[in-house]
């Protein structure tokens, strides 16, 4: 008779132990993921504005709260059109007051930042050097002030609109979202606000009229202007017809 055999019991397997992350480590990931969600995200957004309209902006919902907040009805007029149907004139009009570089650089003027720099380190006040693709990144995904984070932002997302954007696309979306007035934005909306007419038809000296207000577009007026902004219109409509439009 054979014999039973028992089995052989199995060499248990030692389980390693697991590895307490320290608190260094914790907040390297936890930075880590966010940095990287954060590129994912605002990447995607880029692309999809590539080719979508931007519904609204940042600054527009800011304004409707501080309307909201000071018991005022919320005053907000904006609608997007098609580069072909803003007026050429508009277009040169923010080149010539805003950005005389904007078709040659690759996003950032830095002889007009160096400029802007020392003017302002010795008190005098010069316009910011920010161009036109700095004032788009800024108004279309961040929030408005002049911290060092928030212009560290404003670089990056112009590299990206840079990278991938036309130049064309750039001043489409720029004159569609810009703050034009008090509750304004965009040009559709401008050209309706301070000459009763579509964007396409404005004229050069309406066009500079527009342009000439970019700076403070809150505190001065497009038509009846005090001598400041009528001096700018008059520079701006001179400079016109010498600007290239050539994306």
């Amino acid at each position: 008779m054979a014999k039973k055999t028992t089995p052989k019991k199995k060499p248990e397997k030692k389980s390693k132990p697991v590895e307490k992350r320290t608190t260094g480590q914790k907040i390297f990931r936890f930075v880590w993921k966010t940095a990287l969600w954060f590129n994912i995200v605002s990447i995607f957004l880029v692309l999809l504005f590539k080719f979508v309209p931007v519904p609204f902006t940042p600054l527009m919902a800011i304004r409707a709260i501080e309307q909201k907040m000071d018991g005022k009805e919320v005053v907000f007029s904006h609608k997007w059109v098609a580069i072909e149907n803003i007026s050429p004139n508009l277009q040169k009009a923010v080149i010539a007051s805003e950005d005389g570089k904007f078709l040659e650089h690759n996003g950032f003027d830095f002889k007009a930042m160096e400029k802007a720099f020392e003017g302002n380190k010795n008190g005098k006040k010069i316009k910011g050097g920010s161009t036109i693709s700095q004032q788009t990144a800024k108004n279309v995904f961040l929030w408005p002030g002049r911290s060092y984070i928030r212009k560290a932002f404003e670089a990056y997302f112009t590299v990206l609109i840079e990278l991938f954007w036309s130049k064309e696309r750039i001043m489409e979306v720029y004159l569609n979202s810009i703050e034009m007035g008090d509750g304004v934005y965009g040009a559709q909306a401008a050209a309706k606000h301070w000459y009763r007419k579509e964007a396409k038809n404005l004229s050069p000296y309406e066009a500079a009229g527009i342009a000439a207000i970019l700076p403070s577009p809150r505190k001065y007026k497009a038509t009846n202007s005090g001598p400041y902004v009528a001096r700018r219109k008059a520079t701006i409509a001179r400079y016109i017809p010498m600007t290239k439009l050539d994306y």
